[in-house]
């Protein structure tokens, strides 16, 4: 049974068994309502907790846990070789909110076993500040390149003996799943007594979104935890839409011009584009020679008169009217006896 002071427990029914077969696994001492994850871990021990991270776990033969409402749990888990030699632990840590773990020691009967490697002696490495993400998303990852930051933090030498080149677990986790740890190195060298700022990249993967949680371990112990919440690639998603519209589009198009290649021209009717038309000229059409004005159209212009009563007819004569009966005075006449 391993126990932290004051903190939660976990202890195991058997010491020790084979693949194939179960333990059963209870706790106490945890927040009530958690959601827990128990896994079987390589290359680890109960007072240095699991060196290599979730990659030294059975990872796949893991089972989860909810604790009641007074902290406690209990539940089978079985038996898996880790892909790393024992000595092993069975490793209880929280999935969500505040980080918390557990170890009792376990061993897989059958599975290797090989020293743990040399704990540095003198040095202890503490945290002065707390972490914070650095940096901001740029145009590439509004359209899926991978998200990434710069963990900072400031860390101090507790120890009598000087801290060289300290190695990190880097974790990122996303919504209830457990943390994927990425060990980096910090190249320097910490006095003891002396403090020195701590820079590490952090990278998701591409097109990541959403609620993530950056954890930051070290010698087997989480540090520190910082949220990190990814917006939505839009780009994307606009780039499909816009992918939806443009190829529909484009195939109708190529589709309308075949159509046009293949059909013959209708006769009598209107020709396609790409079809030459023949050259056509419309005969002028010459003017009908105007006819003769007759006698009555030249003497009446007004249409409201007659050719009868036409005053044009009457224009020339000026003088009033005479007899026309009457003798000329030049003609002799024969008087006849008075």
């Amino acid at each position: 049974m391993a126990a932290a002071a004051g903190g939660p427990t976990v202890k195991v029914s058997k010491s020790q068994a084979g693949t194939g077969g179960s333990v059963t696994v209870s706790g106490t001492g945890w927040r009530p309502h958690t959601l827990l994850m128990m896994l079987v871990c390589g290359r680890s021990s109960p007072s240095r907790g699991v060196i290599g991270g979730t990659n030294s776990c059975a990872n796949a033969d893991g089972r989860a846990v909810t604790t009641d409402a007074n902290g406690s749990f209990s539940k089978q888990l079985p038996v898996a070789e880790p892909p790393v030699p024992c000595p092993c632990v069975v490793h209880v840590a929280t999935v969500t909110g505040t980080s918390a773990d557990a170890d009792a020691a376990f061993q897989v009967a059958g599975h290797p076993v090989k020293a743990l490697p040399a704990e540095s002696t003198g040095g202890r490495l503490s945290m002065l500040t707390d972490t914070r993400l650095d940096g901001s998303s740029g145009l590439l990852t509004w359209f899926g390149a991978p998200p990434s930051r710069t963990l900072v933090f400031t860390i101090g030498n507790a120890g009598t003996s000087t801290l060289k080149d300290p190695v990190f677990q880097v974790g990122t986790a996303h919504g209830v799943f457990a943390p994927q740890w990425d060990e980096q190195q910090w190249h320097g060298t910490l006095a003891p007594g002396k403090k020195a700022q701590v820079k590490l990249p952090v990278e998701l993967s591409a097109g990541a979104h959403g609620d993530y949680a950056v954890s930051l371990r070290y010698d087997g112990k989480v540090l520190a935890e910082q949220p990190w919440g990814v917006g939505r690639p839009w780009g994307v998603t606009l780039f499909w839409l816009l992918l939806c519209v443009v190829v529909p589009a484009a195939v109708f198009r190529i589709g309308m011009a075949v159509v046009d290649r293949v059909r013959p021209p209708r006769a009598g009717g209107i020709r396609h584009r790409g079809v030459p038309r023949p050259a056509f000229r419309v005969p002028r059409r010459r003017a009908a020679p105007e006819p003769a004005p007759s006698a009555a159209s030249t003497t009446s212009t007004l249409p409201w008169f007659t050719p009868d009563s036409d005053p044009g007819a009457t224009a020339g004569r000026l003088s009033a009217p005479h007899d026309e009966s009457s003798a000329s005075p030049t003609t002799p006449t024969t008087k006849g006896p008075t």
